[in-house]
């Protein structure tokens, strides 16, 4: 055997079959419809951030699922098997959540990776998990780079970025505002919104943006706010997460009121709302699931039930509502996988999910370069805090 004329020696041979045996060791245990018992649960990993900068994302995503998940168990789970969540806490962090999924793909027993989160993790994660072939399920990312037309065992939900910009320019058109400005993060997120937007604000034929940039770690924030706050608009694009989201806002606001300011979802969690305080009252933000207080939807009406009947203490969040339906689409294609499913069946029933509605909100698959769902409304922060339709 050579390879590009190069004999390799016994001992590197040798290493060469252990790790194509190791590799391979979780594929054909799941292989084999014999591999376990028909009552033995399926167990799925995940690595998020329970602690950290973004803990209360991760935590918030986490609780839906796990609510999701004991509700089904308690009623016989899916062809008489549990599902068993296994989570690990990455504090957000690449090295922590390499470590993490390691583990998991080292587990022969472990049937997917189900919603994992960040969208550094998930690009550092995604050349090993789609070379094992284990089903990556649900990762929380809104970035194009997870939505690559070759990566089947990759299966996004929630709308991306781009989805939720084109919402929010659509939105503005619709309403007559001309005047927009676009403030978005020196990185590939920021630039994703920014480009999404441009484009739609070009099909729209809406004039030109002004637009700035903030460096991730928010120290030109304050010189974005005063670039803007002199150009004459009447409302902002804002692609910012985390920290330059907070310094931007309120330097904004110090400087200028009366421009309503738009932002994704990623900036509407509890604690990014809280931090701004005053600040956030009035601010409009995209959400790729529905209002969790939104009782009108029979799906919200399951989920808080299935909140209430966890005995989590939380207000339920867009978060926690997200990691509920997660959950719950991941059980109706590991039922549609049969009885004995395969890792193979299990991809191939995530792709049948056609038009399938859990009650006002729509899953349908497609290809793996597109998400699952289209999902996006837009909310307004009240002086509580809380999110209005």
């Amino acid at each position: 055997m050579t390879t590009g004329g190069i004999h390799p020696t016994q001992p590197a041979l040798r290493r060469r079959t252990l790790l194509a045996g190791a590799i391979a060791l979780p594929l054909a245990h799941w292989g084999s419809s014999r591999a376990l018992a028909q009552d033995a649960p399926i167990r799925i990993g995940q690595s998020t951030a329970l602690t950290g900068p973004l803990g209360d994302l991760g935590s918030a995503m986490h609780q839906g699922a796990k609510a999701a998940f004991a509700g089904i168990n308690a009623k016989g789970g899916v062809h008489g098997r549990s599902i068993e969540l296994t989570t690990l806490d990455d504090a957000y962090e690449v090295p922590k959540a390499l470590a993490n999924v390691d583990k998991f793909l080292a587990d022969a027993g472990n049937f997917a990776l189900f919603n994992c989160m960040g969208t550094p993790m998930i690009e550092a994660m995604l050349p090993k998990v789609v070379e094992s072939g284990v089903p990556f399920f649900a990762p929380f990312t809104g970035a194009l780079l997870s939505r690559t037309k070759s990566a089947r065992s990759v299966f996004n939900i929630r709308a991306s970025y781009a989805d939720e910009a084109e919402k929010l320019v659509q939105h503005l058109s619709t309403i007559g505002i001309q005047r927009i400005g676009i403030v978005y993060q020196n990185n590939s997120f920021g630039k994703e919104v920014f480009s999404a937007a441009e484009q739609s604000m070009g099909r729209l034929k809406l004039p030109a943006a002004v637009t700035v940039t903030v460096e991730s770690n928010a120290s030109d924030a304050g010189a974005a706010a005063a670039k803007l706050a002199g150009a004459d608009l009447e409302a902002i694009v804002i692609g910012l997460a985390g920290k330059p989201t907070l310094e931007f806002v309120k330097a904004f606001r110090a400087l200028k009121r009366g421009v309503t300011l738009y932002a994704l979802s990623v900036m509407g969690t509890p604690a990014t709302v809280k931090a701004l305080g005053a600040d956030a009252t009035g601010m409009a933000i995209s959400q790729v699931v529905p209002l969790p207080s939104n009782v009108v939807m029979p799906v919200v009406r399951d989920f808080q039930a299935a909140w209430k009947a966890s005995g989590a203490t939380a207000e339920p969040s867009h978060l926690a509502l997200e990691g509920y339906l997660n959950a719950r689409v991941f059980a109706e294609a590991l039922q549609r996988a049969g009885r004995n499913p395969t890792r193979a069946a299990f991809i191939d029933a995530t792709w049948n999910l056609k038009k399938w509605d859990l009650g006002g909100f729509e899953v349908n698959a497609s290809t793996p370069d597109r998400n699952a769902s289209r999902f996006v409304e837009l909310t307004l922060i009240g002086r509580d805090g809380r999110f209005l339709r």
